[in-house]
């Protein structure tokens, strides 16, 4: 088996790694600016790296990848599956969802690559869920089959936000008189902060003095904001009642992982905050979910180990058929 790589790709940097002894090795960051296309960022990397070429990778991206022609959601770069393979003069590519991605490192992580937040012990093979809370609301959630672990897609962030305290629902009706329809997505998201942060504001009949989530986030943090401190607090716990429903919905025995760019802001906070107490807070079902472990991802290339773990199970599936 001749040379692969593997890629993480956002939509402002591409990060690319070689596969080495089962591992990722000499990581390079790009900005994605600095090359008109996907290709030519990979063939600069592979000249860097390695003499001839590479045989397979996997590349794992934000943005739709179910047809041959993928569309970055927030750059530039078009690009069709057939044709890159054809121009990197790979065996075999596999492009793939970043949150596909994210779900499949999470078997992989051990103890120092994720936080733990309250009790439970996670099942060897138990159905996992992941979420992350970004521009907007990534959700994944993996199973265990004869074939190795397999992903179950869908659009876990648009389902319908359900309202657990009376401040959920002051927060409910602020998005639902400006939108018409309040999904997870609006609350828990950079923009879900601003969203709870405005309806606090409106319902206390406080002038919003802050419209940046890092600024509500910051003000929160540091308590120079009233509106900004409840909002942050009540952030952590709808994240709390989404990460239950997750664990009810498919039994994750393995498991509840949160990773996005949001949280990793909290730090601490979170950690202290009322997440776990609303997780645990499913009245008759309270027993269930108990024993469920949650995580927090503390490991900053999950992205390029779970493009690495999907590359391995599926080139090991390839050669044994």
């Amino acid at each position: 088996m001749g040379a692969r790589f593997v890629a993480d790709v956002g939509g402002t940097n591409i990060r690319l790694a070689l596969l080495e002894n089962g591992r990722i090795a000499k990581i390079e960051k790009y900005l994605c600016t600095e090359f008109n296309t996907i290709g030519d960022a990979i063939l600069h990397f592979q000249k860097n790296n390695i003499e001839s070429t590479f045989s397979a990778g996997c590349i794992a991206i934000a943005c739709p990848v179910n047809d041959d022609m993928v569309k970055m959601t927030n750059h530039s770069w078009v690009f069709s599956k057939t044709a890159l393979k054809s121009q990197l003069g790979l065996e075999e590519l596999y492009v793939i969802n970043d949150f596909t991605a994210v779900a499949h490192s999470l078997p992989t992580l051990n103890h120092n690559q994720v936080i733990q937040i309250g009790e439970g012990h996670a099942k060897e093979h138990g159905n996992i869920a992941v979420f992350g809370p970004g521009t907007g609301l990534g959700v994944e959630h993996l199973t265990w089959t004869s074939s190795g672990w397999q992903t179950l897609d869908g659009e876990g962030g648009h389902v319908d936000f359900a309202p657990v305290d009376e401040t959920d629902v002051i927060v409910w009706r602020h998005i639902q008189q400006k939108l018409g329809r309040v999904s997870a997505e609006e609350v828990l998201s950079g923009r879900g902060i601003v969203n709870i942060y405005d309806a606090l504001c409106y319902h206390h009949k406080i002038a919003p003095a802050l419209s940046q989530p890092s600024e509500i986030t910051k003000a929160g943090l540091a308590h120079t904001d009233d509106m900004a401190s409840l909002a942050i607090a009540q952030f952590c716990k709808v994240m709390g009642s989404f990460a239950g429903n997750l664990a009810l919905n498919l039994c994750t025995t393995g498991g509840i992982f949160i990773g996005g760019g949001v949280v990793s802001h909290l730090g601490e906070y979170f950690l202290a905050s009322e997440f776990r107490q609303r997780f645990d807070a499913k009245g008759d079902f309270a027993g269930y979910v108990k024993n469920i472990p949650t995580y927090l991802i503390n490991e900053p290339d999950h992205g390029l180990l779970g493009a690495l773990a999907y590359l391995t199970q599926h080139t090991q599936r390839t050669h044994d058929e």
